[in-house]
């Protein structure tokens, strides 16, 4: 495989001092898989907030953007990729999406991969008045999104029963100009015994009025691992990231399956060495990132 020339990625999330959530999570995937990668810290904590207590701080809107304007001012702004995961303010957002613009100045064709984090299972875990930032300013700059299947519903209204009900979702967001959007975990009603489904769906010609030409759609069945392990939407978005671009446009399903495989060879060492729940064993599995074993494989829809 050849890679772009030198593909560089600012990765905008969280970091904690102990474990793999955030910036942890993604930022060593990446690298080993050739990336060079700017991070900023949107917080920096002691530990993930799934813990019984933590300490630490914020970075506010202004501090990102001082950040990004020194990178600017130096012309280092110069990335082929923005990753971002958890943001807590609608501020700090709109300063994010400001950062993308600076990016896409200096590269128009820079890819914008957005995990959309607001809540799972039901239940929200951002200010409510976010989501709508995230619906009419942040969907129609995104090139890549990674919903789970409660971010897709809050994304654009669709109650998600089906995997149709899933794509259907997934064209409302090809309207609004994403390219490629990969719903990770969903539970859908055709799915036999204890397993998620991941759906993806891409589409050539994008945005209002676009025809729905040039679709491709994926699932892929993945066998569920006991315990809710937290930082596994990161690595699953920081690892489609690297495969996408890796692989290109053509490989999509190639991508989806490596990026799966990883992450349940990470999942399958974790809940072995430490038991359901427990941090993940990110660095135990680096081999698995450079050459992941594709077991699970997807399924044109």
């Amino acid at each position: 495989w050849e890679m772009a020339p030198d593909p560089r990625v600012l990765s905008i999330q969280s970091h904690v001092v102990h474990g793999y959530v955030g910036n942890k999570a993604a930022v060593l995937p990446l690298q080993v898989l050739g990336f060079d990668v700017d991070f900023i810290n949107s917080v920096q904590f002691s530990n993930h907030t799934g813990y019984g207590t933590f300490k630490g701080s914020v970075l506010s809107g202004d501090e990102l953007w001082d950040l990004a304007s020194g990178l600017q001012a130096n012309g280092l702004a110069t990335h082929s990729h923005v990753l971002t995961g958890y943001i807590g303010s609608v501020s700090f957002l709109r300063t994010v999406l400001k950062v993308v613009a600076t990016v896409r100045a200096q590269h128009p064709g820079a890819v914008y991969v957005c995990d959309p984090v607001l809540g799972d299972a039901g239940k929200l875990y951002v200010p409510e008045d976010l989501v709508e930032v995230y619906r009419k300013e942040v969907v129609p700059v995104a090139t890549v999104l990674t919903p789970n299947q409660f971010e897709a519903e809050m994304l654009t209204g669709v109650t998600i029963r089906t995997s149709e009900d899933a794509f259907r979702a997934c064209d409302f967001l090809h309207n609004q100009g994403v390219r490629t959007v990969v719903i990770t975990s969903a539970h859908v009603e055709s799915a036999a015994g204890d397993v998620i489904t991941l759906l993806a769906s891409r589409r050539e010609s994008t945005g209002p009025g676009a025809p729905g030409v040039g679709v491709v759609r994926y699932g892929i069945a993945i066998p569920s691992i006991p315990g809710h392990y937290t930082g596994t939407g990161d690595l699953t978005a920081a690892l489609l990231l690297a495969w996408m671009h890796r692989l290109g446009d053509e490989k999509l399903v190639d991508a989806l399956e490596k990026t799966v495989a990883s992450v349940q060879a990470v999942l399958k060492r974790t809940l072995a060495d430490s038991g359901p729940g427990s941090e993940l064993r990110l660095v135990q599995r680096i081999s698995d990132f450079l050459e992941p074993a594709v077991i699970l494989r997807a399924q044109g829809m």
